[in-house]
């Protein structure tokens, strides 16, 4: 791979990974609520299930699912519906407590299968396999060079969010001033976190039904 296009691969995936997606607000909203330590399966799980999702691409699979449009649909309405369910989850989390209780909790394979159920995150696996991959007579090695690049983006980016989630857990679950209830700050920022989850969940509705309209998704 020769300087300008790892150049041109470093912008995107620093785009791609850094710009608040489905994946960076739970781990934000995770550490808030559960901290860093809480977080981290999931920080670490983002990685795994890119890798993964990237190879399958790589292998010939992401084109069968963007071509058959049962398959692509199945998947869209997976991932919307999950990532619902994970802001109405979010959105009823009022207390630390409740988050330790499981309410809000994304295990370490729960954040493998969310990279799969994201037909943003197959389109953009497809994008970095046609243009820095397929084709190639060095094929085998360019896969070897991309894998651990975007994985270290994954990885560092959600740690990144998660570490400023964790700082803000203690503002967070203080008191609020004019005599609110200790920990209201918690509940409007589990509400917020859960409006952008719903927010993503629209926006790829949206950009699926506009498939023209080119998007690009957070890994």
């Amino acid at each position: 791979m020769n300087p300008s296009e790892l150049s041109a691969l470093l912008l995107l995936a620093t785009a791609a990974s850094f710009t608040p997606g489905p994946n960076t607000t739970l781990s934000t909203a995770l550490a808030a609520n559960r901290g860093l330590r809480g977080a981290l399966h999931f920080v670490c799980a983002v990685p795994v299930g890119w890798t993964l999702l990237l190879l399958l691409c790589a292998a010939g699979l992401g084109t069968l699912v963007v071509g058959v449009p049962l398959l692509r649909w199945g998947i869209l309405g997976t991932g919307l519906g999950y990532l619902l369910w994970l802001a109405w989850r979010l959105a009823r989390t009022r207390t630390l407590a409740e988050a330790d209780q499981a309410r809000l909790d994304v295990g370490f394979w729960q954040g493998v299968g969310l990279q799969f159920v994201n037909i943003k995150a197959w389109m953009l696996a497809l994008a970095i396999v046609a243009g820095w991959i397929a084709g190639r007579p060095d094929a085998a090695s360019r896969t070897l060079q991309v894998l651990p690049l975007m994985a270290a983006f994954a990885f560092f980016s959600n740690l990144t969010y998660a570490l400023v989630g964790a700082l803000l857990r203690d503002w967070l679950t203080g008191p609020m001033a004019n005599g609110l209830p200790t920990g209201q700050r918690l509940v409007w920022f589990n509400r917020t976190m859960a409006a952008v989850l719903a927010l993503t969940a629209a926006w790829m509705l949206a950009s699926a039904l506009a498939p023209a309209i080119p998007a690009t998704t957070t890994p």
